[in-house]
């Protein structure tokens, strides 16, 4: 009962498989590949790195400040003189430059850093492209070492009836049981053949998860369309030097060469600039508080009153004078508040500066050679990654009329095997053909059936690569 549900269960599983076709499986591998994760990391650094140069046209601005005790004769930060008293100060500053003219200096930069940008996310799709053509290298193979397993499943089968027959004429007395003796090892070589179609079958879809980033635990199946109805163009379509001059524009690696040429052009333009003078402005603002500062405040007042000041005769009669009562005021002096000391020490500067390079150990200019041969050599990867992609093409298209013609071939040899086989199991049936014979004639229709699955897949991957080159994708 255990063992029935437990099998239940398993057929239950396995019915839940979704199968995955090459696109599924080519669309998911570009979201979950390593490879192609990588790649997009480095262009997200890559779009850091222009988001920085652009930044570079803006001021800087740098806020400090320093508090501490002073001991000792020592300057005093708000008058500025010598003093012996011990006194606590602390300062306050905001100071940045900006580039006035640097010779475009940082405008070529800013253009490199987007050329750059724009090869890294192209080199995004070129992973993921590679990883597309391997995929469907392997979804390929699965599919071909699915259809070998079904060819030798069939042949044991076959191989079973055969079995069966002989064993009836052995008992009948017409066969001598060696007959008998041999189906039975050619049978356990044929289950051998399929344990081995198996693990090949096993390892490739191992491959494929690695390939898509996917758990090799986790349950996966194929679609498996037949070899023959997975739809191809023609080869007056595909003829090399056309598919050619289309994958100069559509092939990622070709387009990434291009942004990094102009991307070199540009930063020979950036050293070039670092031998010129550069014109820059600065500013700062800054003050400064001490707790020894003083200041002179009014403290109240103290009443005078009248007193005579002397007499004055007016018409032979004398008359005192007294000056009037006032109020005088009195002054202390305190230590100067933290915020007004702040306000009145408050001091601004402005500057214009010019940086003339006149000897840096050779530094300047021996970047600026190196940038333009770093073009030479970016240059040079163009033209080798043209000239391996010409031979790429013309290769895969020469691959593909052989392939075609060893298909045709294999169609030929099966149809002529399985006539042969035919013939030969109607003898044997009426005992006119030795089990031997009809074993070789057997392995032969198989070998032939296995070499034309073969030719099949291999022609249909031979004519994939050159539409995966025309930049139609890949699909079945």
């Amino acid at each position: 009962m255990i063992v029935a549900f437990t099998i239940s269960l398993q057929l239950s599983v396995q019915a839940q498989v979704e199968k995955w076709d090459l696109r599924k499986c080519v669309d998911y591998a570009m979201k979950n590949n390593i490879s192609v994760l990588q790649a997009d990391v480095q262009a997200r650094v890559s779009n850091l790195q222009l988001q920085q140069a652009k930044l570079y046209q803006y001021p800087t601005a740098s806020f400090s400040t320093n508090a501490g005790p002073q001991f000792g004769r020592s300057i005093d930060p708000t008058t500025n003189q010598y003093t012996n008293t011990n006194l606590f100060s602390q300062s306050y500053g905001l100071s940045g430059n900006v580039s006035i003219y640097n010779w475009n200096k940082l405008k070529n930069n800013i253009a490199a850093s987007q050329f750059n940008a724009q090869a890294a996310l192209i080199d995004v799709e070129r992973a993921a492209n590679d990883v597309a053509l391997n995929v469907a290298t392997y979804y390929l193979q699965v599919l071909a070492a699915k259809e070998q397993m079904n060819v030798s499943e069939v042949q044991i089968a076959q191989r079973k009836t055969q079995l069966d027959i002989t064993n009836k004429q052995v008992l009948a007395g017409v066969l001598p049981e060696l007959n008998l003796v041999e189906i039975e090892a050619q049978l356990a070589s044929d289950s051998s053949n399929l344990i081995s179609n198996k693990t090949i079958f096993d390892q490739d879809i191992l491959f494929l998860k690695a390939l898509l980033n996917i758990d090799a635990s986790i349950p996966f199946e194929v679609e498996t369309p037949s070899a023959n109805k997975i739809p191809v163009e023609n080869f007056g379509e595909l003829q090399p030097e056309v598919v050619y001059q289309l994958a100069l524009s559509n092939q990622p690696l070709q387009r990434e060469n291009e942004f990094k040429i102009k991307a070199a052009e540009k930063n020979i333009l950036v050293n070039k600039a670092s031998l010129y003078p550069t014109l820059f402005g600065s500013y700062s603002l800054g003050t400064t508080y001490n707790n020894n500062n003083k200041t002179v405040e009014q403290n109240g007042s103290t009443l005078v009153p009248a007193s005579s000041i002397g007499k004055v005769s007016v018409n032979g009669t004398d008359y005192t004078v007294y000056s009037n009562p006032y109020f005088n005021p009195n002054y202390a002096t305190v230590n100067t508040k933290y915020f007004d000391q702040l306000g009145n020490n408050f001091r601004q500067s402005l500057g214009l500066g010019l940086s003339v390079p006149i000897f840096n150990n050779g530094q300047s200019r021996i970047s600026y050679e190196q940038s333009k041969l770093n073009l030479k050599t970016t240059v040079l990867q163009k033209d080798q990654a043209n000239q391996t992609l010409k031979q790429n093409i013309y290769t895969a298209y020469t691959n593909a009329v052989n392939a075609l013609e060893k298909l045709n071939a294999s169609k030929k040899n099966v149809s002529s095997a399985q006539k042969v086989y035919d013939f030969s199991f109607k003898r044997y049936e009426v005992g006119l053909l030795g089990t031997l014979d009809l074993i070789t004639n057997q392995n032969n229709l198989q070998t032939a059936k296995l070499q034309l699955i073969a030719s099949e897949y291999d022609y249909v991957f031979k004519m994939k690569l050159l539409e995966f080159y025309k930049g139609q994708g890949l699909k079945l």
